[in-house]
């Protein structure tokens, strides 16, 4: 199970962790993993596209983390927006998908 762990400070994300494997399928062919890391690879990328120093993250074999750097606007309505794609995608994938 994909296992996504999102961290507020009041209203403002400060990190996100998503771990873990879906399950639905072998690797290579699992639509769950590849929808969580297009949500997420899109995001990270639109965010450094727009301004380096919002966020940082780290990958290693088990996932990655994001931190979250900045309080701006853009940068928490991006991640918001990640959050509600992967809420959406454990809506349909409750076995697959975990987002806390």
């Amino acid at each position: 199970m994909v296992k996504v762990r999102v961290e507020k400070n009041g209203a403002n994300y400060v990190k996100v962790s998503i771990l873990g494997h879906a399950m639905y399928d072998d690797y290579g062919k699992d639509i769950v993993c590849s929808a969580v890391s297009s949500i997420v690879t899109t995001t990270v990328n639109g965010l450094l596209s727009l301004d380096r120093e919002s966020i940082s993250y780290l990958v290693s074999n088990k996932g990655m983390t994001i931190t979250i750097k900045k309080t701006d606007r853009t940068t928490q309505v991006l991640i918001r927006n990640m959050i509600s794609l992967l809420k959406e995608l454990e809506k349909n994938y409750k076995d697959n998908v975990e987002v806390k």
